[in-house]
Parts: C-alpha cells; sequence; structure tokens
C-alpha cells in the first residue's frame, strides 16, 4: 500500500518536475534486523524516486557496506544521504515522515540545483568560516515549526563546502536525544557544543553558526538578539 495519496503523489511530481536540475541519488542505508523504521523509509524514499526520472535510489546494508557507509559519515540507520554533483553533506537520520516529508522533498531540489536562496549577508557570512561545522536538527514528524530549522540547515550546507547538516528524528534516536539534552523540538546542535531552540529566522540561525565557527562570542550573540539565548 502506498503511503503517498493520488493527490500528494501528483502535488510532488509537479513540483519535482518543476524545480529539478540535476540528477539526485538518495544513497540509503539499512538493515533487515534492529531498525524499527528501516522498511518504512525505504518505502518513502522509493515512492519519492518514483516520481521523477532524474531521482533515483541507491540501497545499502549498513553492515555489509561498510565501507560505503563510512565514506559518508553514516553511524546509523535508517539514513539517507542525498546526492547531487556532489556531496553537499545533506543528510537525514530516521524517517522523513510527516511534516519532515516536505523537508526531504526541499532536500532534493536544493542538491539538485546545487543553490539556494539565501541572503546577501548570510552568504557573506559563509565566507568568513574556515573550519567544518556539522549542524544536526532534532526532530518528529508531528512538529510543525521542524522543517523549517531542517530546511534551514540543509541549504547552508548546500551553500557552504564548510558545512553539512543532518535531520536527526529524536524518537528513534534518543540516546542522542538525551545527549544533547533534546526537551523541545526543533532543537539545532552546532559542532556538538553550541545549540539553538526552535525554528529561528535567518539572521538568528546564522549568528548562532558565527558562534559555533569562533566568530562572535556567546555575549556578542545576545547584543546582537538584544537578549538572552
Amino acid at each position: 500500500m502506498a503511503l503517498l495519496s493520488e493527490q500528494d503523489a501528483k502535488t510532488v511530481r509537479e513540483h519535482l518536475e518543476k524545480n529539478l536540475a540535476d540528477p539526485v541519488t538518495l544513497l540509503y542505508f539499512t538493515q533487515t534486523i534492529a531498525c524499527q523504521f528501516c522498511r518504512e523509509t525505504q518505502q518513502v524514499l522509493e515512492e519519492v524516486a518514483a516520481l521523477s526520472d532524474k531521482v533515483s535510489l541507491e540501497v545499502y546494508n549498513f553492515v555489509n557496506d561498510k565501507e560505503t557507509a563510512d565514506e559518508y559519515g553514516v553511524d546509523k540507520i535508517p539514513a539517507t544521504v542525498v546526492m547531487g554533483a556532489k556531496d553537499y553533506g545533506v543528510r537525514f537520520f530516521g524517517i522523513p515522515s510527516g511534516y519532515e516529508f516536505t523537508s526531504l522533498v526541499e532536500a532534493v531540489v536544493a542538491v539538485s540545483r546545487g543553490s539556494v536562496r539565501l541572503s546577501e549577508a548570510t552568504m557573506a557570512a559563509l565566507a568568513e568560516i574556515e573550519e567544518p561545522i556539522d549542524i544536526q536538527v532534532f526532530v518528529t514528524p508531528t512538529c510543525p515549526y521542524c522543517p523549517k530549522a531542517v530546511q534551514m540547515a540543509h541549504s547552508l550546507a548546500v551553500a557552504s563546502d564548510k558545512i553539512s547538516a543532518s535531520m536527526v528524528e529524536a524518537i528513534e534516536f534518543p540516546h542522542l536525544a538525551q545527549k544533547y539534552g533534546v526537551q523541545g523540538v526543533p532543537r539545532s546542535i552546532f559542532t556538538e557544543t553550541v545549540h539553538l531552540e526552535g525554528a529561528a529566522p535567518e539572521a538568528l540561525y546564522v549568528a548562532k553558526l558565527m558562534q559555533a565557527a569562533g566568530k562572535i562570542t556567546q555575549e556578542e550573540f545576545d547584543a546582537m538578539m538584544g537578549g538572552d539565548d
């Protein structure tokens, strides 16, 4: 039984047809045991790939294809790498269902086009980043505010070779949610230590990114935002 309704499939097909540029490959890492949502995640990806001849799906076994998993930094499953002309560092850990299905579709579009719409100020800030930064955005499928944070993080990854960004489904990875103190979603973690709550505007999100990059201090961040974090 299809997960997407006929109307939803039609809407996504038209969106992809209108907005995709170059081919996209979804690299999916799975296994048949000890993975609660692996089967459902693969079905989601299969249905998306079936909607456009520019989207293809490659399925890897997390154990048997460990070398490939290591190559893409996949250390937990279900995991999806969204690949375009190159690896932009766009990842999904957990099932991209509910509100996060939109994030998957928009990630496919962004990677296909190899460009995103960000302000001139954001692009200038990204040019200052010297060391790699990894962003993890913790979400749940029922959170209506989470896609904004996920799509912002993925946009930054597409825009900068120094940034990688992952959606992490908090319920599927409770040990990580506990490690990073996730009590509400979305919660974005920059370089393991700097965090931001909620679906923040672009300027606020980028300010946190620059704090993680060591370009501004917490005090400077607070002053920019006119209050405490």
